[in-house]
């Protein structure tokens, strides 16, 4: 597969900059796809019911093939469009929608993440179709432009754990529907208007979520390792991992829910939700 450098240019810089989003840009391979696809979904499954909503983030800290996936060249190249050469590798999310009531409310990341300036873009990599009917990612154009006021309605089907949601409500005619085929990836901004619908389909949606950031962006709240995925960081805001995970999986997953133990005691168990 042609890096999306190869296709992408400044007119996609340009249109990210003015609606606050792009897609779709295809960044795996088949054989790439199916592999990502079963460890995101034996990553899950390994998990008991009462630790998915809040486990499923900070993968790459304790598996290879999640290390592996957030640093795929052929996703930092289009990361690279958007942020410059210098990148980080700020959290992740393995989602898995299965049929039935999970949604994601209307939010902007940047309300909970407190970042000095909004350099950061959140990639969703499709393992699974991402369709209409299974509950895809939404956005509103240009809503970017804008922060605005949330509040927090915690509900149990809500996928986004803090429970962050505007309290005006949003003129969905204006959604697009970020539909993408398994192997393609979306881009959104730290500020646009997101959330997702309830999956209606038979299967389950399997992404997996990125949030890269430029290294001059410092964090308001506490944040754990960031991996430097290309480049240079000349401000030294962030702790870095200090080696990619090169571990089993039987101790990737003892590895990470001792991390997820100590960021939920650090009150960092937050960082990093999206869509």
């Amino acid at each position: 597969m042609k890096s999306p450098s190869l296709f992408l240019g400044q007119a996609d810089a340009a249109n990210y900059r003015a609606k606050g989003f792009l897609f779709p840009i295809p960044v795996l391979m088949q054989d790439e796809q199916l592999h990502y696809r079963k460890m995101a979904k034996n990553f899950y499954h390994a998990l008991a019911p009462e630790e998915r909503r809040g486990y499923a983030g900070q993968s790459h800290l304790s598996f290879t093939w999640a290390y592996n996936l957030c640093t795929h060249p052929n996703v930092l190249d289009a990361v690279e469009l958007i942020l410059g050469p210098d990148i980080l590798v700020h959290s992740t999310t393995v989602f898995l929608k299965p049929p039935g009531n999970s949604f994601v409310s209307w939010h902007q990341d940047a309300t909970y993440w407190g970042l000095s300036a909004p350099r950061l873009v959140s990639a969703w990599i499709a393992l699974s179709d991402s369709t209409t009917d299974n509950g895809c990612l939404r956005v509103i154009p240009g809503s970017h432009l804008q922060l605005r006021e949330h509040t927090e309605i915690h509900n149990q089907n809500n996928m986004l754990t803090t429970g962050s949601t505007l309290k005006d409500t949003m003129d969905e005619s204006l959604a697009v529907d970020v539909t993408l085929r398994a192997g393609e990836m979306s881009f959104h901004h730290a500020n646009l208007v997101h959330g997702s619908n309830t999956n209606n389909s038979s299967g389950n949606r399997v992404g997996f979520a990125v949030r890269y950031v430029s290294p001059e962006v410092q964090h308001e709240r506490p944040h754990h390792e960031v991996v430097l995925a290309r480049g240079l960081d000349q401000f030294g805001y962030y702790t870095h991992l200090a080696a990619p995970p090169r571990c089993s999986f039987e101790d990737g997953l003892v590895r990470h829910r001792q991390k997820r133990q100590w960021l939920s005691e650090q009150r960092m168990d937050g960082v990093g939700e999206s869509n």
